[in-house]
């Protein structure tokens, strides 16, 4: 896909051209030996408008920064807003991107034959464009990422190992280990993140328990988590969760074992948070996810 024309406007006498910052990397022998990588990044600013999206041969990961554009592909459809992200399959046809909203965007491509695994541990599916929500510090990774592309493309100081370390942290913070927005969690975080991996989200920690485990007062604890990690406690407990019945999904549980295992006995309880922050009932994910 030749960057410059990711997103191409469908009616050009209407709308401004998008604005792009972007590059391309080739990566050395380590990053091939690897199996997945960088192959592209940039960001774009979205005028008010209608976009065709460009197939590409790759994975592509794209968020939404500021601003909201819906996404359509034939009977899907679904508006991404600020904090959310989507992953196409390689040579997904037929997407268009309606910018309700001037909308801020940011993009990369992954390649290497482990790419599609790799991908689909941060929750995308093989073979259809998938919607979710991406932590703050997955945002803050990938302007990492678009950053040292951008400075590859312009010969400057970045290298591979750089792009593998922050590829590889997106799915670390993805997958709940203790990456924090710059650098990796204070030892008082990450104890409470750790707790909530080592039992796979069973228990539902409230704030005043998270707090002790910390072994902090409960405001200070607070403040530290949305500091060292981009959104509240509770909230990241939830994502996680819901990342996690996700898999349990994939892998066939029915919704009311996932439900269980992620801490929500009770099944509507389950499927109405499920379908909050996913944007589809359990129950149609999996059958999307096993197809």
């Amino acid at each position: 896909m030749p960057t410059s024309q990711f997103l191409v406007p469908v009616r050009e006498d209407e709308i401004s051209q998008p604005l792009y910052v972007e590059g391309t990397h080739s990566p050395d022998e380590l990053a091939r030996a690897s199996g997945v990588w960088i192959a592209a990044a940039g960001t774009v600013m979205l005028p008010v408008g209608e976009y065709a999206m460009s197939d590409s041969e790759r994975w592509l990961w794209v968020a939404v920064e500021g601003g909201q554009m819906l996404v359509e592909q034939g009977d899907i459809s679904f508006t991404l807003r600020s904090g959310d992200c989507c992953m196409l399959p390689p040579m997904t046809s037929g997407v268009t991107v309606n910018a309700t909203q001037e909308a801020r965007v940011l993009w990369l491509t992954v390649d290497g034959v482990l790419s599609g695994a790799f991908l689909q541990r941060m929750g995308a599916l093989p073979h259809r464009l998938m919607k979710q929500g991406a932590l703050p510090s997955q945002l803050n990774l990938a302007r990492h990422i678009v950053q040292a592309v951008v400075r590859i493309a312009a010969a400057q100081d970045a290298s591979s190992a750089q792009l593998q370390q922050l590829l590889w942290a997106m799915l670390a913070s993805h997958s709940g280990q203790p990456v924090a927005m710059d650098a990796v969690l204070s030892h008082e975080i990450a104890r409470v993140v750790d707790a909530m991996r080592k039992n796979q989200y069973r228990d539902s920690f409230s704030l005043a328990e998270m707090a002790a485990i910390s072994r902090m007062p409960v405001e200070t604890f607070r403040k530290r988590f949305v500091s060292e990690v981009g959104m509240p406690p509770q909230s990241y407990q939830l994502f996680c969760k819901m990342e996690r019945a996700k898999t349990l999904l994939k892998n066939g549980s029915t919704v009311r074992q996932a439900g269980v295992e992620v801490g929500m006995s009770d099944p509507y309880h389950f499927s109405k948070t499920f379908k909050n922050i996913v944007g589809m009932s359990p129950s149609a994910y999996s059958k999307t996810a096993q197809k």
